[in-house]
């Protein structure tokens, strides 16, 4: 099995240096010696069989087990210089054959009706809250941020995130917001306070989430006006100005496309605008990586375009805009991974070292996808009416920059300390 795992290396490692030291002391060297070494040990053979035959799933499951060692370098060090110069063709014929089996199948990996819907979600938004706490920023957004600027800070990032959606949603003194996926309640309390919503609906399935998303309403003062629900999607009622989506369509499925874009336009008033804010891949689409999968994300598919663009159509709604954030997503994760490994020992005290592992593949793979695999991140604004949103985009500018105002009168520090800012008149 040396022979093939060595002959796997050499096709995908063409820069770089990295150091592959086999079960049986053997080393190999791969790349062209540039930059810092990677030195990786398998400690067994079963561990250099399965990366072979199987390395979507057995690599990130051999690093959490301890069965691959990076000596030099980190994990992501070495999954960047095996992506960086990959290509699909060079992949080995069991990899090929799995990949065709697996997007053939895909639509069994997200059978995402009400039950299989919460309970993924409770897999992975219902864990400590102490462990988010560790590496994200201090409105806890989990999601990708937005980096106007190379310098930004992930604070900054984050918050010019939801300046950034909250410009596209056109948001008036009169709106009342839907954000679907409300998470811990960061962007609901922003549409409200700096946004100048007249009333948000936030809804998750996170029982965790949605505790401390009503804990936030409660000391802000805003309980009445920014309202939490423990609810699927399918389940809302009711007519919308605006409805918002950041991080959730990745859950949905592809069998429920349909579905969801066909309720939010039912949610939608027939003047309404709608955003969402998803990951997705730019090369069409492919099926769910089974390590992220089986462990972080279960039921979780990334769309690409044109699997969204049709059931928008059919569902009746209008896009009205695309953007494609491409790297920014790559610079979210670089901080959060880092983050992490800083407080890596309170990580540890909360689960494991194995956990700890877990989380350290998921954050670097998802960088690496970010940087290497065409993995962005895709904000479609949509309409009922093609005349419910302004002539040109010049529009979202210039109320990026009226929330970047309003957020400075209002001393923005802590976004769950503030009272409601007073609308500035908008030019559309």
């Amino acid at each position: 099995m040396e022979k093939v795992l060595t002959a796997v290396l050499s096709r995908l490692v063409k820069r770089g240096a990295l150091t592959i030291v086999t079960a049986r002391g053997k080393e190999f060297t791969f790349g062209d010696g540039s930059g810092e070494e990677v030195r990786v040990r398998f400690l067994d053979r079963a561990a250099e069989r399965a990366t072979v035959l199987n390395p979507e799933l057995r690599l990130g499951e051999l690093f959490m087990d301890g069965r691959i060692v990076v000596e030099c370098g980190t994990i992501y060090d070495f999954l960047a210089l095996l992506l960086r110069d990959a290509k699909t063709g060079e992949r080995s014929l069991p990899m090929r054959l799995l990949g065709k089996l697996r997007f053939l199948t895909r639509s069994k990996v997200s059978r995402n009706n009400r039950w299989r819907a919460r309970r993924n979600v409770a897999h992975h938004y219902d864990l400590d809250r102490r462990l988010y706490e560790l590496f994200l920023d201090a409105d806890e957004q989990y999601s990708c941020a937005y980096f106007e600027r190379p310098d930004c800070t992930l604070e900054e990032a984050q918050l010019a995130k939801k300046r950034l959606l909250t410009a596209k949603l056109l948001v008036e003194p009169d709106s009342r917001v839907l954000d679907i996926g409300s998470g811990w309640g960061g962007l609901a309390l922003y549409l409200k306070q700096i946004g100048g919503a007249r009333q948000v609906q936030g809804i998750t399935l996170s029982t965790e989430q949605l505790q401390v998303a009503r804990d936030r309403a409660a000391k802000a003062g805003l309980s009445d006006s920014v309202r939490f629900v423990l609810q699927d999607y399918r389940e809302v009622e009711g007519s919308f100005d605006r409805i918002v989506s950041v991080g959730m369509f990745e859950h949905v499925g592809p069998r429920f496309y349909p579905t969801y874009f066909s309720k939010c336009r039912q949610l939608l008033k027939p003047d309404g605008v709608m955003v969402l804010h998803t990951i997705g891949h730019m090369d069409g689409p492919w099926y769910p990586n089974p390590w992220l999968d089986k462990y972080i994300f279960p039921g979780g598919q990334l769309p690409a375009l044109s699997e969204m663009v049709p059931a928008i159509e059919r569902a009746g709604l209008l896009i009205t805009d695309v953007e494609c954030l491409r790297m920014h997503y790559a610079e979210t994760l670089l901080n959060w991974r880092r983050r992490f490994m800083a407080r890596r020992e309170e990580a540890a005290a909360l689960y494991d070292e194995r956990f700890c592992r877990m989380w350290e593949y998921y954050l670097a793979c998802c960088e690496a996808a970010f940087r290497f695999q065409n993995v962005a991140v895709f904000q479609v604004q949509c309409a009922r009416r093609a005349d419910a949103v302004p002539l040109t985009r010049d529009c979202i500018a210039e109320r990026y920059e009226d929330l970047r105002l309003r957020e400075a009168e209002a001393s923005i520090a802590q976004v769950s300390a503030i009272e409601p800012v007073p609308l500035r008149k908008q030019r559309l």
